[in-house]
């Protein structure tokens, strides 16, 4: 019997997954946590095949979430579901150590096939995450067209918090840095976006997103 472990804040969200989990593999043992203290705890004490993991949860430590469930069980399957932008994320967290990025707004359909893919194969990627792994194969030498795509990870996750609204206290404590490596991780961003505000920064991303989302 696979032993599943659902990481995911909202309860609608929750309940809408097990079922189709249940309706894909009809015998899978499916166990859930609401945040990420929830998460260790479950990951701590039983044994899991796979982990669909939402990033944005209460708790959460973005990209290190990876490592730390790893260190406990090195071998478990994480499949990132997400409703954080894949083009700008799904390579940095596979980098981090998932075996799979999933959008949540993707069709039923192919959140089965992810499911099945990392349950059989160890590993899924995207018709998205292909494309860029085939331009960064190709292009190695090249940068890319988009300055977001190279952002550090630690880099996205402060830019982030910022076009959050955050302030550089916030955002050191929630990722356990001192506030002088929230201002050179920010004055890092606005260089490689070639930006100066924070103004600037959201019209730069929201203009690559929607670059992305139209091509």
């Amino acid at each position: 019997m696979k032993q599943i472990l659902l990481v995911e804040d909202h309860s609608v969200v929750r309940l809408a997954t097990r079922f189709l989990i249940n309706d894909l593999i009809g015998s899978a043992s499916v166990l859930e946590a609401a945040n990420f203290e929830e998460t260790l705890t479950q990951v701590s004490s039983s044994h899991f095949d796979l982990i669909i993991l939402d990033i944005d949860i209460p708790g959460g430590e973005g990209f290190n979430m990876i490592p730390r469930i790893r260190k406990l069980q090195p071998k478990v399957c994480i499949l990132v579901f997400s409703g954080m932008d894949e083009a700008l994320y799904a390579m940095h967290y596979l980098k981090a150590g998932a075996n799979g990025f999933l959008a949540k707004n993707a069709p039923q359909h192919m959140v089965k096939a992810a499911i099945l893919a990392v349950l059989e194969n160890g590993r899924f990627v995207s018709e998205i995450v292909q494309q860029q792994l085939m331009r960064h194969t190709f292009e190695a030498n090249v940068d890319s067209e988009n300055p977001l795509e190279n952002l550090s990870q630690r880099e996205l996750e402060v830019m982030d918090l910022l076009l959050d609204g955050k302030w550089t206290k916030e955002i050191a404590t929630r990722l356990n840095i001192t506030g002088s490596s929230v201002s050179t991780y920010k004055a890092r961003i606005f260089e490689k976006l070639e930006v100066s505000t924070i103004i600037e920064m959201f019209v730069k991303v929201e203009h690559y997103k929607n670059r992305k989302a139209s091509k």
